[in-house]
């Protein structure tokens, strides 16, 4: 197999992609039918995939009443996340991605199954939820990758972005509207969340079986260790100066949103938030992402590359002041769900740039290498955020934070390779 071109262009202006399938007719994406099946197949798991998040530790605390128990059900679901992008993406540019996807479709549906049986017959253990929990995070990485890396071979080059606002969006209102349902179903009985899980996995399977297209362009047979092809991703992405930039600034702005989630929280009881109003605050914020994912395809139609990437980095740095400042909810809640609306609008126009420059062989790999080099970010945030209310309480850890966000803004203001990027597509 021929390699692709690794060379850092100095014209970061992304080419037309090659392997897009031209030929087809451009149709309304509320009328691409296998865009709206993988789309709403979807939109379903990640629904009941939410509100299992917040059943699996009231499960865990039921069966064990110990909340070191819990916690760590929480730390071993998510630790494929850290563990597998980078050979989980080598697999993903290997094998068939709708095949891929379906088997994980299948499987996940089988772990759910077995937890809500399980507990229905009062047999359920820890050490069972521990294995399902972990084997559907490890899916779930499996999953993310094809999926992603399929929407160039779904729709045509000019709904990529559209493409990805709709998926941004279909995300963060299942954050929305999953928690609380899962709190909902578990009070109706302990099996009934994963039963539910269960279903929606089935639902995005039988979606998956429906499309016609494939999820990938014609591959030549692959020479090489996983090794090697892991490397070869990273080596890739390296090569590309604004995509290597923009990665290492979500890993700072990540290391900050991690920690203000738990400072956020904090800083809105001390000013007199009650848990209801901690619970709006969330709401709001996940509402504010929403309409950021609706507005994405329009602020990449006129906002330039750069002038967007500096442009959130210092919004999120005088949101932050703001919310370090705020002395009353409605100030910190009007503050929290704008940062919310800013992160949609820098992921839809960076990743459907990103999507746009990498081969289509290659796509797995490089979504893997930014998702683990961003994404590794956020236990250390976590953790940054406990030290500092504990040692600092939340007024200064939230000052700290702002702190840190211009450092990163002024980072992104400097870098010669973001000033470089491309402006708003031709209209």
């Amino acid at each position: 197999m021929t390699s692709p071109d690794t060379r850092a262009s100095a014209d970061p202006r992304p080419p037309d992609p090659p392997d897009a399938a031209t030929d087809d007719p451009v149709v309304p994406l509320h009328r691409n039918r296998d865009f709206l099946l993988l789309w709403g197949g979807s939109a379903v798991s990640q629904l009941g995939s939410t509100a299992t998040t917040i059943a699996y530790p009231l499960l865990v605390l039921a069966i064990t009443g110990s909340p070191f128990a819990a916690g760590l059900a929480g730390f071993v679901t998510l630790l494929p996340a850290l563990l597998l992008p980078l050979p989980a993406g080598a697999l993903v540019d290997r094998w068939p991605r709708r095949r891929l996807m379906i088997w994980c479709d299948a499987l996940r549906a089988l772990g759910a199954a077995t937890i809500a049986v399980a507990s229905a017959l009062d047999v359920l253990g820890l050490p069972l939820v521990l294995a399902v929990g972990f084997a559907e995070g490890a899916l779930t990485v499996f999953h993310g990758l094809a999926a992603h890396a399929a929407v160039p071979n779904v729709v045509p080059p000019s709904q990529v972005s559209l493409a990805l606002s709709r998926n941004e969006a279909r995300g963060r209102a299942a954050v929305m509207l999953g928690t609380p349902l899962g709190g909902v179903l578990f009070g109706l009985g302990r099996a009934v969340p994963f039963l539910a899980d269960a279903l929606t996995y089935l639902v995005s399977l039988t979606g998956l079986l429906f499309i016609r297209k494939e999820f990938e362009a014609k591959r030549s047979a692959r020479t090489g260790s996983m090794r090697e092809q892991v490397h070869e991703g990273l080596r890739w992405l390296w090569r590309q100066p604004f995509l290597r930039t923009t990665t290492l600034l979500v890993a700072g702005s990540n290391l900050m949103f991690r920690a203000l989630f738990l400072v956020a929280i904090v800083l809105a009881t001390d000013i007199g938030a009650s848990s209801t109003g901690v619970g709006l605050m969330v709401g709001f914020a996940g509402a504010g992402g929403v309409l950021g994912s609706l507005a994405a395809p329009w602020f990449a139609r006129r906002v330039g590359l750069g002038t967007l990437v500096i442009g959130a980095n210092w919004a999120w740095a005088v949101l932050m002041a703001v919310i370090a400042l705020s002395r009353d909810p409605f100030t910190l809640t009007a503050a929290y769900a704008a940062m919310w609306f800013v992160g949609p609008l820098w992921n839809v126009a960076l990743g459907s740039y990103q999507l746009s420059i990498t081969p289509d062989p290659l796509r797995g790999r490089v979504l893997a290498a930014t998702s683990t080099l961003s994404n590794g970010a956020l236990p250390v945030g976590s953790l940054l955020g406990g030290l500092l209310l504990d040692s600092a309480g939340a007024r200064t850890a939230a000052l700290a934070l702002a702190g840190w966000m211009v450092v990163i803004a002024g980072a992104a203001s400097l870098a010669r390779s973001v000033r470089a990027a491309p402006g708003p597509p031709a209209r």
